[in-house]
C-alpha cells in the first residue's frame, strides 16, 4: 500500500471468494479512500481441495510452508502437535502463531492472486487428526519408505484429499502407526529424503499438475 499512488488500480477482496477492481482515489497519512468497481465472479481455486495436516516445524520452516502452501492451492492448513516436534507451543504461544500464520496466508493470498482465504485450524494432536478426518476416502501420509508413489495414488483421486506431513524429525513410530491404521495410505516422493518444508509442498504441486490446475 505504501508505493500506491493516487489513480493506481488495484484489487479488493474479502476472503470468501470473487473480487473488486478498485482504484485509489485519495490518500491523507495512512488513510486511502479508493473507488470500488462492480463486484467480479472470479475464482483461483484448485478444484482439488487438499487439507495440509502439517506437523509444527521451527518458525521459519512452518512459515515458508505455510506461504508456499497457500501459493500451491491448499484449501485448508492443520497443524499437528507430534511427539518428535522440536517445538513446542503453550496456549498463549499456540494463539500467537495462529494470529502470526493467519496473517501469512493473506499476504500470500494478496501476492498469488487467490480471493478465497484458505482455513488455518488450530493445532490438534495425530490421534485428533485420525478422529477428525474419518469419513474421507482420500488420506495419505508422506513417507519416504511408502511402497506406493504419489503418481499412482493419484489415480481417480477424489476432490477432497488430507496430506500428513510430519515435523524435521518426522511422525513417531506410533503417530505413523495410527495413521496407518485410521486409513491413511502412505505415499512417497521418490527416491531422495525431503525436508519438512519442502515435502507436503512438493506433493501439493505434483498432485496439481497430475489431477489439478496444473
Amino acid at each position: 500500500m505504501l508505493r500506491l499512488r493516487v489513480g493506481d488500480a488495484l484489487t479488493l477482496f474479502d476472503g470468501r471468494g470473487g473480487e473488486h477492481a478498485a482504484t485509489v482515489a485519495e490518500i491523507r497519512g495512512d488513510a486511502v479512500s479508493v473507488e470500488v468497481g462492480p463486484w467480479q465472479d472470479i475464482e483461483r481455486e484448485s478444484p482439488l481441495a487438499v487439507t495440509l495436516a502439517q506437523g509444527i516445524s521451527s518458525a521459519e520452516r512452518m512459515d515458508v510452508t505455510m506461504q508456499k502452501a497457500v501459493e500451491l492451492g491448499a484449501a485448508a492448513i492443520q497443524p499437528l502437535v507430534t511427539e518428535k516436534a522440536l517445538v513446542r507451543l503453550d496456549a498463549q504461544r499456540t494463539e500467537s502463531r495462529l494470529t502470526h500464520w493467519r496473517r501469512i496466508v493473506i499476504s500470500a493470498c494478496e501476492q498469488c492472486g487467490r480471493n478465497r482465504l484458505p482455513e488455518v485450524r488450530a493445532p490438534v494432536s495425530v490421534a485428533e487428526l485420525c478422529a477428525a478426518t474419518q469419513g474421507l476416502d482420500a488420506r495419505w501420509l508422506l513417507a519416504p519408505e511408502a511402497p506406493t508413489r504419489l503418481r499412482d495414488a493419484a489415480r481417480g483421486l477424489s476432490e477432497k484429499l488430507v496430506i500428513a506431513a510430519g515435523p524435521e524429525a518426522g511422525f513417531s513410530d506410533a503417530e505413523a502407526h495410527a495413521l496407518s491404521a485410521a486409513g491413511y495410505t502412505r505415499v512417497n516422493l521418490g527416491p531422495r529424503i525431503l525436508r519438512t518444508e519442502t515435502a507436503a509442498l512438493a506433493a501439493i504441486a505434483a498432485l496439481n499438475a497430475i489431477a489439478g490446475d496444473g
